[in-house]
Parts: C-alpha cells; sequence; structure tokens
C-alpha cells in the first residue's frame, strides 16, 4: 500500500511543474526537503521584486536538520508540519549580521570538510528520491520502483559537500570529474576562475538546493525555472586542483520572479492552501522568505513601548523586592470535587521555587501555541507589582525574547460595546498613548511568539464566566466584545504562539479555568529575610531609621507576622516613618486595626491646623461610603465622576489614600485600606441598622441571601473599631459624636459573638473569629473564645499564613488546657510550625512528615536538642496513608533520622512517631504500588508495633509475588500485626506458597487475613490449607474472587475442620460450581459465600 501511494505521488508531480501543486502534495510528496524553503510570492511580483542576500549566512543548517524535519512531516499532520517547516525557516533566515568576509576568513578550508561530513554526504543521496526534477543536463533515467527511490549509493569519501554556505570538493588525485554545467536558456556564460590548493571551496546561493553526482558529470538541481547567474561549463581533469564553480553576482542581489498566488491566501502559490480561518496565524511565505528584520516603523514603536515603562513613576513600588514564586497544581476538593489550588507542604515549595526568569521560559520542542501563565496569590502579596517589575526589566532588554510586552489592568477593559477588533487592543485600548501602525500589527500578527500579553487582576474584570465557551473568531480583525477578543486569546484562537499571562486570586472566579492554563504559579509572600529587605531598602537613606523601625515592628509579634504581605510592610514602613520624625515615645500599636487608625490620625491631625477642621473628617466620610460601595462590585478602581467633590480627590490622592496606577487611566484604592473603610464605614455610617452588622462577619452559614465577602478584611476591622477603646481608635476618627451609636453596635457584635460556640466551627470560620476576637482587645470576648475551643483542633485543608499562626497559638496559651493539632495540609512554614509544637499546652501533634523532619534536622544542626526532644515525643503519624511515592520517600526519612548518630537521639530512640504506628495504609494504585512497594518494605521492619497492614486500593496495588515474598521476609519483625489485607495485588501460587511458608511466625498475633480478587489457583489453596491449623489467632480469612476450583475449596474445607479458632471463611468463586459451593457450606456453616 505505501508503495502504490509513493507511486501515486510521484506520477501527480510529473502532471506540471512543481510550482504548481499544493502546499500538501509537497509535504505529501517525495521532493527534496531543501526545495521546500523557496517559495513565491506574486502579489509583489507586479509590484516590487523579492531581494535575497548574496551574503552568507552566519548560520548553516545541515542535512540531519532536515532529514529529522522530513520525518515529521510524513507521520504528522500538516498543520504541525507547516509550523516545523516555517520554524526552521525563520531559523534559516535569522542572525545574518556577520559579513561574507569575515565568515570565510575565520574558517580554513580543513574546518569547512570536517565539518558535519556524516551528515551532509546525504544531501546527493536524497536528491534521487522523486523523478520530477530540473536537470540542465540529460540525468540518467530512474526507477519508478519503491526500492529503487529509497537505495542509497555508495557513499565516496570524495564526495563534494554542500553546506548552505559552501560547497567543498576534495582535490585527491583519484578524483576526475569530467562533466558540464551549462547554463540555461537565454543565459550567458560568465565564467569566474580562482586558485585555490587542495580543496575547492563554492560559495553556494540560496536557490542552489543541492547538488546530484552521478559518477561524471555535475548536475545542478534549481528550485526555480531559471537561475539569476550564469551557470557555465567546466571541466575538471585528472590532476588538475586549481580550477572550481562559482555562481558569481556582478552587482546586486539576486533577483526571484514570482509565481500566481491562490486567492484565498495571500503569498500562496496553491488554490488548495489551507485559508486563514482553516490554519491561524499561519505564518506567509513572505514572511518565510524575508530577512525577518524589524522595520524602522516596529523599531519604534518597540523604543516608545519600552520608554513608556521606564517613565512610569514607580510610586509604592519603588521598595520593590523580588517575589517567591512556586510552581503548583490544581487538585478537586474531597467535600464538593470541584477544582482548587492544591495546598503544598514547606519543603514542596522550596523544591518548586521558580525566579521570574523561569516562569516565562519556553521548554524546546514546544508546539508553536499561545502558552498561558497564571499567577495566583491572595490580594495585597505583589502580583500586580510583579507584573509591573516583569514590564520593567523588559524595557531594560532582560527578556529578549519577546519584542512586545503589553499590560492591561483588568478593570480598564470593562468597556461597552462589541465593536473592538484585536488592532484596537493593542493600540486604542492600550494605556499608553502609542502611534497605530498598520505595519508594526503586521509584524505581530506574523510573529505571535515575540509577544507577551499581561492581564493583572482577572477578578476585576466583568462578565468572567463563560470564558471558555464565548465564541471567539480567530480572524483578528473580526469586531467583537472585548470579552470575546481576551476569550480569543485565552482559547489560542487568535494570536496563536503568543505568551498571555494572567494574575487573579485563588478564591476567585478565575478558579474554573485554571485546568486550561499551561503553568501554574502561586505568590508566597514575604519571608522573614525578605521583611528586613524591604526595611533596609525603604530606610537605606539612614540605617539608625532602618534598626529602629525594626525594633519597633519587632516588637509586636503580631504585625510582624502580617509583613509576609507587602501591603502591610509599606503601611508599617510610613507608620515607623512618621513616629521617628516625631522624635518623642515610640511605640507602634499591637493591632492590623490600629495601624491603620494610626496612620489616618496623623493624616488627619495635620489637616486640622488648617483654616477648616471638619474639611478632612467630611472627606473620610466620603471615601469611606466610596470605599464599601466599590467594594460591593468587587472593585477599587476609582472614576472621577464617583468622588463627591474636587476636595475628596485632592485629598485622597494627597494623603496617598488612593493612587494613580502607573498603566491605568484612573486612580485605585489599595485593597487593605479599601476594607478598612469599608469597616469604618460600616462603623459609623446611620444608613446601616445594628441588626445587620453580623451578618457582614460571615460568621455562619446563611442559606438565604449569603453575604458576598470580597472585602474579606472588614470582619476583623469592624470588631477592631467597635471594641478598642474610643479615645483611641473611633474617637479621632469621627466617632466623638455618635458615641450612643457606637456602644448600641457594639453590644449588638458582642450579643452575637458570644452566642456562637467555637467547637461547631469548621477550622476557616474559627481561625476567622479568633482574627475577630484578638483584633477587639476585649478579654471578656477572648476569654470566652478561648475557653470554647476543642480539645482536638484539625486545619487540614486550611492555608495557615503567618497572622493565622501567631493568633492560633495566643489562643491556645489562653485557654489553659492541652490541645491535639492536625496541621497536615495547611502549607504551615517551619517557623510556624516551631511555634506551635513548642507551646507546653500541646502535648499532641500532626504535620506534614517532610516538613516535620526538616525541622528536626534544623533544630539538631542548631543544637537544640530539648526542643527537638520534645517536639519527637509530641508527633505522631497514627493512622498513615500512603498516596504518593512522596509519602514513601517521608517514612524512609523518617526512620533514617533516627539512625543517624547524636547525643540527642538516645534521649528518644526509637522515635514515639515510629514506635507507636499501628495502621498503615498503601494506596499507590496498579502504576505505582510495584514501584513503591520495595521501598515501603525495607523500612517496615522498623514500625514493630504495627497491627494493621491493609495493601488494598479500589484498584488494586499489584505489588504480585515478588512484593508477597518480599513482605514475608520481615514477618518475624512485625510481631503484633493483627490484620494483613492483601486483596486485588495479582498474587498466584507462587506468592501463595511463599505466604504459607512465612505464616506460621505470625501464628499468635495474626487475626484477620485477606487474599480478596487475586489469580490463587488450586496449588496456592492447598498451601494455605495445609498451614491454617497452625494459625490459632486467626479468625477470618477471604479468599474470594480468586480461581481455585472445586479441589482447592476441598481441601480448604478440610483443612477448616482441624481450625476450630476460625470463625469465617469467605470463600465463594466463579471458577466453583454454585451447587458445590452451597454442599460445602452445609458440611461446615462458616463458609460465608456472600
Amino acid at each position: 500500500m505505501r508503495q502504490l501511494r509513493a507511486t501515486d505521488q510521484c506520477a501527480a508531480m510529473e502532471s506540471g511543474p512543481l510550482a504548481e501543486g499544493s502546499y500538501l502534495g509537497l509535504l505529501q510528496s517525495d521532493i527534496n526537503p531543501l526545495q521546500l524553503f523557496h517559495f513565491y510570492d506574486q502579489h509583489l511580483a507586479a509590484e516590487e521584486e523579492i531581494e535575497y542576500s548574496s551574503d552568507p549566512d552566519t548560520d548553516t543548517i545541515n542535512c540531519d536538520q532536515v532529514n529529522r524535519l522530513w520525518n515529521a512531516i510524513e507521520d504528522e499532520g500538516t498543520g504541525e508540519a507547516y509550523d516545523r517547516i516555517a520554524a526552521l525557516a525563520e531559523y534559516m533566515f535569522s542572525d545574518r549580521h556577520l559579513e561574507a568576509e569575515g565568515i570565510f576568513g575565520n574558517i580554513g578550508p580543513d574546518e569547512v570538510v570536517n565539518e558535519n561530513t556524516d551528515a551532509l554526504t546525504e544531501i546527493p543521496q536524497k536528491s534521487q528520491k522523486c523523478q520530477k526534477r530540473l536537470f540542465l543536463d540529460n540525468p540518467e533515467p530512474q526507477s519508478d520502483s519503491w526500492e529503487a527511490k529509497r537505495r542509497k549509493p555508495e557513499a565516496s569519501p570524495d564526495t563534494p559537500l554542500v553546506t548552505s554556505n559552501l560547497m567543498t570538493v576534495s582535490s585527491s588525485n583519484n578524483l576526475a570529474l569530467k562533466g558540464s554545467l551549462s547554463p540555461l536558456p537565454g543565459q550567458v556564460a560568465k565564467p569566474s576562475l580562482l586558485s585555490m590548493e587542495e580543496t575547492f571551496l563554492v560559495p553556494t546561493s540560496p536557490v542552489l538546493a543541492c547538488l546530484n553526482f552521478n559518477g561524471e558529470p555535475i548536475q545542478l538541481i534549481p528550485t526555480f525555472p531559471t537561475l539569476p547567474q550564469g551557470v557555465f561549463h567546466f571541466t575538471v581533469e585528472n590532476g588538475i586542483s586549481n580550477i572550481f564553480l562559482y555562481p558569481a553576482s556582478s552587482g546586486g542581489d539576486t533577483i526571484i520572479q514570482s509565481l500566481p498566488v491562490s486567492p484565498d491566501r495571500h503569498g500562496s502559490t496553491s488554490p488548495f492552501t489551507p485559508s486563514a480561518a482553516d490554519m491561524p496565524n499561519m505564518p506567509e511565505a513572505s514572511a518565510l522568505t524575508s530577512q525577518d528584520r524589524k522595520t524602522e516603523s516596529v523599531e519604534r514603536f518597540c523604543r516608545a513601548l519600552q520608554k513608556a515603562y521606564e517613565d512610569v513613576p514607580e510610586g509604592p513600588n519603588s521598595h520593590y523586592i523580588d517575589l517567591d514564586l512556586t510552581r503548583t497544581q490544581v487538585e478537586k476538593n474531597n467535600k464538593n470535587q470541584e477544582k482548587e489550588l492544591a495546598i503544598q507542604d514547606w519543603t514542596e515549595r522550596q523544591k518548586a521555587r521558580v525566579g521570574w526568569r523561569e516562569v516565562f521560559a519556553s521548554t524546546r520542542g514546544q508546539k508553536r501555541e499561545t502558552r498561558v501563565i497564571a499567577v495566583l496569590g491572595k490580594a495585597g502579596l505583589g502580583k500586580s507589582a510583579w507584573t509591573q517589575q516583569v514590564c520593567r526589566n523588559w524595557a531594560q532588554g532582560q527578556l529578549p525574547q519577546y519584542e512586545f510586552v503589553f499590560h492591561y489592568k483588568c478593570r480598564s477593559l470593562n468597556l461597552p460595546g462589541n465593536d473592538y477588533c484585536l488592532k484596537d487592543l493593542f493600540f486604542r485600548l492600550y494605556n499608553h498613548p502609542l502611534e497605530a501602525s498598520e505595519e508594526v500589527f503586521k509584524y505581530i500578527l506574523k510573529h505571535p511568539n515575540r509577544i507577551l500579553v499581561i492581564l493583572d487582576s482577572f477578578e476585576e474584570l466583568e462578565g468572567q464566566d463563560g470564558f471558555l465557551n464565548c465564541p471567539a473568531s480567530p480572524s483578528p480583525g473580526e469586531s467583537r466584545p472585548i470579552k470575546g477578543l481576551l476569550a480569543g486569546l485565552f482559547q489560542r484562537k487568535l494570536l496563536r504562539g503568543c505568551t498571555l499571562l494572567i494574575t487573579a486570586r485563588p478564591k476567585g472566579r478565575f478558579i474554573q479555568y485554571l485546568a486550561k492554563v499551561d503553568s501554574l504559579l502561586e505568590v508566597q509572600g514575604f519571608s522573614p529575610e525578605q521583611v528586613e529587605s524591604y526595611f533596609e531598602k525603604y530606610f537605606q537613606g539612614s540605617p539608625s531609621d532602618r534598626d529602629e523601625a525594626l525594633r519597633l515592628v519587632r516588637a509586636q509579634p503580631y504585625l510582624l507576622s502580617h509583613c509576609y504581605s507587602p501591603a502591610v510592610c509599606l503601611s508599617l514602613c510610613r507608620l515607623c516613618e512618621k513616629i521617628l520624625a516625631t522624635k518623642g515615645p515610640a511605640q507602634l500599636p499591637s493591632t492590623l486595626t490600629g495601624l491603620f487608625v494610626s496612620l489616618l490620625c496623623s493624616v488627619l491631625r495635620a489637616r486640622e491646623r488648617g483654616p477648616s477642621e471638619t474639611w478632612p473628617r467630611n472627606c473620610l466620610a466620603g471615601l469611606t461610603k466610596l470605599a464599601w460601595e466599590l467594594g460591593q462590585r468587587h472593585c477599587n478602581v476609582l472614576r472621577e465622576d464617583q468622588l463627591p467633590s474636587t476636595e475628596v480627590k485632592e485629598f485622597a490622592i494627597l494623603e496617598d489614600f488612593v493612587s494613580p496606577f502607573p498603566t491605568a487611566r484612573e486612580p485605585e484604592m489599595a485593597f487593605l485600606l479599601q476594607n478598612f473603610l469599608g469597616a469604618l464605614r460600616l462603623a459609623l455610617s446611620e444608613e446601616v441598622r445594628d441588626k445587620e452588622l453580623p451578618r457582614y462577619l460571615a460568621l455562619t452559614p446563611r442559606k438565604k441571601k449569603p453575604y458576598d465577602n470580597w472585602l474579606e478584611r472588614v470582619p476583623p476591622f469592624l470588631t477592631g473599631l467597635l471594641f478598642q477603646p474610643l479615645s483611641s481608635c473611633l474617637g479621632p476618627l469621627g466617632g466623638n459624636e455618635q458615641v450612643g451609636l457606637i456602644c448600641k453596635r457594639q453590644k449588638a457584635l458582642l450579643n452575637y459573638l458570644t452566642r456562637l460556640q467555637p467547637g461547631t466551627l469548621g477550622p476557616g470560620r474559627l481561625l476567622e473569629l479568633l482574627h475577630c476576637a484578638h483584633e477587639a482587645t476585649d478579654s471578656h470576648l477572648w476569654q470566652h473564645v478561648t475557653a470554647g475551643l476543642p480539645s482536638c483542633l484539625s486545619f487540614r485543608g486550611v492555608r495557615l499564613a503567618p497572622p493565622d499562626v501567631h493568633v492560633l497559638g495566643e489562643a491556645l496559651k489562653a485557654a489553659g488546657k492541652h490541645f491535639s493539632l492536625d496541621l497536615r495540609n495547611t502549607s504551615i512554614d517551619l517557623h510556624g510550625l516551631g511555634i506551635l509544637v513548642q507551646l507546653g499546652c500541646v502535648t499532641c501533634f500532626r504535620a506534614s512528615l517532610s516538613d516535620t523532619v526538616w525541622l528536626w534536622e534544623s533544630l539538631r544542626q542548631s543544637g537544640e536538642y530539648e526542643l527537638f526532644r520534645s517536639s519527637t515525643e509530641k508527633f505522631t503519624i497514627d493512622p498513615f496513608k500512603v498516596k504518593s511515592m512522596k509519602d514513601v520517600e517521608d517514612l524512609c526519612s523518617l526512620v533514617n533520622i533516627q539512625g543517624s548518630g547524636n547525643a540527642a537521639r538516645e534521649a528518644c530512640d526509637p522515635l514515639p512517631a515510629i514506635r507507636d504506628l499501628k495502621n498503615l495504609e498503601f494506596a499507590l494504585g496498579p502504576v505505582l504500588g510495584p514501584q513503591g512497594f520495595p521501598k515501603l518494605v525495607t523500612i517496615l521492619a522498623a514500625f514493630s508495633s504495627l497491627q494493621h497492614l491493609d495493601l488494598d486500593t479500589l484498584h488494586g496495588n499489584k505489588i504480585g509475588d515478588e512484593g508477597v515474598a518480599q513482605l514475608s521476609a520481615i514477618f518475624p519483625e512485625l510481631k503484633a500485626l493483627e490484620t494483613l489485607n492483601l486483596s486485588q495485588n495479582s498474587i498466584t501460587d507462587v506468592g501463595a506458597m511463599e505466604l504459607a511458608k512465612a505464616l506460621p511466625t505470625l501464628a499468635t498475633s495474626l487475626v484477620t487475613l485477606s487474599l480478596y480478587n487475586n489469580c490463587i489457583c488450586d496449588t496456592g489453596a492447598e498451601n494455605l490449607a495445609s498451614v491454617l491449623p497452625n494459625m490459632v489467632s486467626l479468625r477470618v480469612l477471604d479468599v474470594k474472587y480468586n480461581k481455585f476450583t472445586r479441589a482447592g475449596a476441598q481441601q480448604l474445607t478440610a483443612s477448616l475442620k482441624k481450625c476450630p479458632h476460625i470463625e469465617t471463611l469467605a470463600m465463594w468463586n466463579p471458577t466453583i460450581p454454585y451447587g458445590v459451593q452451597e454442599h460445602l457450606q452445609q458440611l461446615d456453616s462458616r463458609i460465608s459465600l456472600r
């Protein structure tokens, strides 16, 4: 069949010239791949001529690359083949910045001959794959058979070699080339003779596709109907070694004429070429043959864009510190099976950390598709500042893979109408006033892989639902709504091949699209070292102020824990700067509410010295109302028509309540400040009823009209404002005139909070309640909340940020009782884990095994042996379920840590976690099970107290006979084993025999043995039957769904009579006739057929 298809292809090619065939025909034919790189452009034929530079390229393409491309074309679809050809052609025509003179001056003849010799000698062999070639002389006829077409001639060491730049001819005395190279009709011969010794160097033109050597004559096979220069007759006689052929250019570049173009696609020579709708963003033929150099207008646009980013005022980001980014993934929630961001352990995050350059690094061999990158993080962690820094880095030349970077705030794209096209997105809707150019837009469409589009704050985009189902045409000129444009980019239909970077919050609506993202990253916030670096950069002009500011912050651990957020870090620096400027007693407030109250009071005191003392408070009241209304619409951008007055606008901007975003048309309000102002609105506004306040705390679920908690920090701010002393909190902010209102609302909140039972709340709401009580600084409320804490606290599946760890630790100390903590899957950092486990009230805890082992290693290295001893005594892993290879490795690390000799180990050896493990479940599945179980077996003997070993899972672990043999070998060490579940593990008679030999070592401990759904036949059943009388402690044996027959069943029944201690023998099998099973059950009622 393949031979017939190949014959049809060659026959089809003989019907007309090569250029008249379709692109698909070229790809499916046996044409030399080198000829595929010469395209024609009739569109320019009548107006201008395409020039090919005679200068040799700085890079050469060897035949190995071409061969790999051709093999891929035979196996891949046409779409991917076009992409591969385009990429290779782009490589061939790029980087031509070296002069030919420099190249020939640096490359010696010997170097040219030796370079890629093995690969290049196949060029003349490849040239014989198809009959339809344009020979200048009369070539010898070739066979039509498939074998003849692919038969390789014997390689000769004297065969001339060809690269894209040079042809080298060996000058041995045995080489006699007696042939002619005749000019084409209508051409004039212009011989060019040069002298060389030993080796001929022939600079070749790009139009010379390959050379065919048939023994005597040298025949040139062009890819075009006419050659630009004369090709002349030379005879190289035996012994003559100083003459070589050179297609000379008398001046100027070679001129190539064009062929007709397809009406459906510009630059195509075939009516069968796929259109733009079929293959969007397919590079045009003219793009492949051009020098791929940016024009002056493109360069000018690029410089203007870079200057726009460089000229953006840094503002609050002037003290920028590089953020920690970690690669992460999506997982399903166990409760509702919805996809959400995976919670990684501390050790996992350390391994997954990436720098900002690595975010945009592409993998070699990656398909030419749009790459979607998502950066997720809570509000205030610095996502927007990071994207702005990326733009500045690009403007400074640190992202050379991108020609253009377009940064958008999603809120600026909330525009009405449906008459926007892709060109509008880059010019008309862009934040910077840049000149719109048709030439620049064509360059963007031609090189989408060099474009980076940044969509910042996706949660502020209107109409986010249905993003994947939104109609999106691949045509860049079609008008559509803004949502359609962005959906086209996200669906990889528009500008296919670009890079799309999206920043969003982890609990926003973007979570539903995470499965379609190519690269997913998470912002972790500042580490303690980065916090110090930030303060050092902020106070870089005054080291004494820096040290004093750090001292003030360290004196307030709760505020210090909030410094993991860059937004809080900035606010603390500003307050420290104001405090240090007064030269008076320096002390920071103890709560986050107190921090923002102090900042606002300092602003109001400075403004009240003016002509009107009430003016600043009136402006502040207007801002609080605006902040709350914007929060209800999930927005923090301000329009000028939303501001109550010009005075309010001036007050807001001058006092940094709002700041003009560098690349936005409108000012924005910092998210944390917006939360505080919204809480201040609820505390002082008479429009809010007292009974409505508990609704905004969102501590109890509501089935009807649940509160949309977009302003997530409002609950702790609200309790802090209402419960902290009036003189130092709401009083200076305008509350002195509303004392009665404040007292009523305080009482309403207190009644609500004291009715709550902390033990009935989930872990997330319990943490929120602790934050509210801590911000309130009310001893009665704090005592009520901490006294109601249950003794067993589990925060599994809830992220514990540094402020959560601090508040939890304070609550545990205030409760006055002992606690057991489950900190698994909480993403708690190593510092926070150490704080909680060293508390005297914590008697038992569970945490990530790898994080705990790392903590112990750090404690031992720092010499804190007492803390190491206490933490090892509190740690437990019982029960433990192995769900990944990481769990196996963590167990091995736990066992190995007690094997390393040190003084601390002697005081607590063996580790209580190892000594007290009683339940172990192995659930890696049929793929990883056979790989992970041999590693687990090597450490199982260390768990001497193990009572239940479950090796069964839904689809089986498939440990097989080898795994059973390895397990049987350590039975003497598992003297406490009571339950052994080996169901669904592909155990045959061989494994059953090994198991039967080792079972007597468990005769006095094993109570339940399950071999359900294995492959045990009669021989295995007989071996098990022989050992049953010795198993004096065995009560239940399950051998259902195996493969033994009547004979095996009778053996087990006969052995059962000798085992009065066995209570149940589950033995139903499809291989045993049901009548036989019923008869056996009548003989012994302990046989179960259910």
